[in-house]
């Protein structure tokens, strides 16, 4: 699990089957500090996470799975938006 800010949304016309209706975000991993770490993902978000939210991921299929039926292909999911972090440097606000 980590801390992602939400950077926009993704559109895809075709996808495979368990994910019809699904919404889609970009997501961007954060650092502890409030920076950006790695590529933006995509991620499910059943919650209504917003534009610049910070969010906690999940990366246990289990929880997508469950949801969408075994064999869907999807991992990262939102399972939280966050109203405040903090890190012991002060980081994450």
């Amino acid at each position: 699990m980590f801390l992602a800010r939400i950077e926009g949304t993704v559109v895809a016309t075709v996808k495979h089957p368990t994910l019809d209706g699904c919404r889609f975000l970009v997501a961007q991993r954060l650092e502890a500090d409030g920076s950006a770490a790695a590529e933006p993902i995509a991620v499910v978000d059943w919650l209504g996470a917003a534009r610049g939210a910070t969010v906690m991921v999940s990366t246990d299929g289990d929880i997508a799975r469950e949801k969408l039926g075994n064999n869907t292909p999807a991992r990262m999911v939102v399972v939280g938006i966050v109203d405040s972090a903090q890190s012991p440097a002060g980081g994450i606000a």
